[in-house]
């Protein structure tokens, strides 16, 4: 896992040098002609490339950390040596307007690894987005699908509860049926038993 962080750091070591090396280049883009502008964009390409890379190895959060860094200490080292070889850089004057014009081309190249950064991780959350949106379909079908096989388990108890309520009572009536027939069987069974009895004692007499 350090390997690969040391790797990964390689990419923040990529653009401080891109950094540095616009320190060599003319602040006047147009005049100083088309292969100057060139070499700028390639710089800024090179710049947002690096910005790209390092949301992808290092993260946004960190990423954005290192990179911070970076512009902070090409700044510096660009004032030191602007400072130390004014004469090679053609100033004259030391000035604090001179100064700036350094350190924003740094700055300016950061922001491009800044925004190389931030379309990268617009595309990661994008992907995530989508991702999601689809998870959030797949577990809507689910849910339908769940509410339609609880309706018809629902649907399939009740009829079976309807059936079971339609049997017990069928149960139920034939055996107030049969008990009543028990009860008229046993009524003609006495009456006979009385008949008979009044029979036999009218013999005796």
């Amino acid at each position: 896992m350090t390997q690969r962080k040391s790797i990964y750091y390689a990419t923040a070591g990529l653009l401080a040098i891109i950094m540095f090396a616009s320190n060599f280049l003319s602040t006047d883009l147009f005049r100083a002609g088309y292969q100057n502008f060139s070499v700028w964009f390639v710089l800024s390409v090179f710049s947002f490339a690096c910005g790209w890379l390092m949301n992808k190895t290092l993260g946004y959060n960190h990423g954005g950390k290192v990179i911070f860094s970076v512009i902070v200490a090409s700044a510096f080292i660009s004032i030191m040596l602007v400072s130390i070889f004014s004469e090679y850089f053609g100033l004259s004057e030391l000035i604090v307007e001179n100064m700036i014009l350094y350190v924003l081309r740094n700055i300016t190249l950061g922001s491009m690894a800044f925004f190389g950064m931030a379309i990268s991780e617009l595309i990661i959350l994008q992907k995530e987005g989508d991702g999601n949106k689809n998870k959030l379909e797949e577990i809507r079908k689910l849910m339908a699908n769940t509410q339609r096989e609880a309706k018809l388990i629902v649907e399939d108890a009740r009829l079976k509860s309807e059936q079971m309520l339609y049997e017990t009572q069928q149960t139920i009536d034939d055996m107030i049926e049969r008990k009543n027939l028990i009860e008229i069987r046993l009524k003609e069974f006495i009456s006979a038993e009385k008949d008979l009895i009044k029979k036999y004692e009218s013999d005796e007499e």
